[in-house]
């Protein structure tokens, strides 16, 4: 184990500490991965698998989608090219086929 202590990116807290692969801060309890945090006021959004994501990238819808206004959902499967990836709780902007500009949730997608 490392004596190296790390900040906590939850709390701020000092006193992170090393359990092996994953670091733990012993004030509020969150344990993270420091090889995934990139370069701080960096982006980072995961799809449904865990997998990073980045601007530009192809992702597949993982289930149907109900969309307001529209006839029908987003079918699971639907292939989305060039994603922009955005802060808040819909972290996808892109443009789906038949449907326009849309704003996705990250967790209903899979990298493609």
């Amino acid at each position: 184990m490392s004596d190296e202590n790390k900040s906590c990116p939850e709390c701020k807290s000092p006193y992170g500490y090393s359990t092996g692969e994953l670091y733990a801060c012993p004030e509020c309890g969150h344990e993270w991965n420091p090889e995934e945090l990139e370069a701080e006021g960096q982006l980072i959004v995961k799809d449904a698998s865990g997998n990073i994501l980045q601007d530009g990238d192809t992702v597949i819808v993982i289930k149907n989608l109900p969309v307001k206004g529209a006839t029908g959902p987003i079918k699971a499967g639907t292939k989305v090219k060039n994603i922009r990836l955005t802060e808040g709780d819909h972290n996808i902007d892109c443009k789906i086929d038949g449907f326009g500009a849309m704003a996705l949730k990250s967790e209903f997608v899979r990298k493609g």
